[in-house]
């Protein structure tokens, strides 16, 4: 009998495991792990796993167990169809036992805060839109919220390191992963392993601005929200060079199942994007905080400014993703 080894947390019929209950199920009843709910990568007996969204990051395919025989079966998590309030409440609750909330003040982190009640951390630049909101945030729900003001000298030092951990090196997904880097090192200098974070609701409820002028809002969205395996990569690799590991209770199988019973029409409606997180929102925050409109992470936090600084200041003016490249060649040879 191989060791068990586990990275995440595991959940069956919405009931948290321990490592001694993994094992007996390992062991005696192995089939039942395609039931396993919550954010894991498994392996031990010769067989590995990974949960439904694929979440955490491991060596066999998402949502998949496999054993030397190959592929065995698909997870699909036995969890209870809810309400969309409750399903967001169970989802942060299983979560909640650990860790600290990655918070930039918008409704999605902002909910999941209030929720959890554990420590937040916000990071940006010095007067950084994201820094200010979250105070904001924090304050009126008497939050404990960390303010991490980042530096530009500190960015240019983090930036070849998040280039050469991340699959797709562009601006947009630089920007993202800089500001990540921020968030789990911080988590990982203050003991903390698991980054609870507000990821994930823009592609199910329809946060993004684009969203205002599509005439194909539905299948929009299910484009956005098969590109979350690859957001999530990205993400995880960041939080993987800190020891963490980011928690997106937003993907958790009975919230996304409450999303898709809502039409995409009722989730963008005139200017109003995520309507139905900001209603649920609106009865544990505040009308304020659940209908405050803020800017994507690299935007608010000040990195994708710092980023358009740095390669202006090294000679390229028109162009942020040629320095990227360039420090790929130098740093990484590629």
């Amino acid at each position: 009998m191989t060791e068990l080894k586990l990275a995440g947390w595991i959940e069956l019929n919405g009931v948290r495991l321990t490592l001694p209950d993994i094992q007996t199920i390992l062991n005696e009843r192995p089939k039942d792990i395609l039931w396993f709910g919550g954010e894991f990568f498994l392996s031990g007996n010769g067989c590995r796993a990974r949960d439904h969204f694929g979440v955490m990051q491991g060596n066999c395919m998402k949502g998949t167990l496999t054993c030397e025989s190959g592929i065995t079966g698909d997870i699909m998590p036995t969890v209870t169809d809810l309400p969309l309030e409750e399903a967001i409440i169970t989802a942060v609750r299983l979560r909640s036992d650990e860790g600290v909330i990655a918070l930039s003040g918008g409704v999605d982190s902002t909910l999941v805060a209030h929720l959890a009640g554990r420590e937040c951390v916000a990071v940006g630049l010095a007067g950084s839109h994201d820094l200010r909101q979250a105070k904001h945030a924090a304050d009126m729900l008497s939050l404990s919220c960390t303010c991490v003001e980042i530096t530009p000298p500190e960015i240019a030092d983090a930036l070849p390191i998040v280039i050469g951990a991340i699959q797709k090196k562009d601006p947009v997904n630089t920007g993202i992963a800089l500001t990540q880097y921020f968030i789990t090192r911080w988590a990982d200098e203050h003991g903390y392993h698991r980054i609870i974070t507000g990821q994930a609701a823009d592609e199910i409820f329809g946060g993004y601005s684009r969203y205002l002028e599509t005439k194909t809002l539905e299948e929009d969205l299910a484009r956005d929200f098969a590109g979350l395996e690859q957001q999530a990569e990205r993400d995880q690799s960041i939080a993987a060079l800190h020891g963490t590991y980011l928690s997106m209770p937003y993907l958790d199988l009975r919230v996304v199942r409450a999303a898709r019973k809502i039409p995409a029409a009722e989730k963008v409606l005139g200017q109003l994007r995520k309507v139905p997180l900001r209603k649920v929102a609106e009865r544990h925050i505040g009308p304020e905080l659940a209908w405050y409109e803020k800017k994507a992470m690299q935007y608010g936090s000040g990195v994708a400014k710092e980023l358009s600084r740095l390669a202006r200041k090294n000679g390229y003016k028109t162009s942020v993703q040629d320095y990227i490249d360039q420090i790929n060649r130098v740093e990484h040879g590629h």
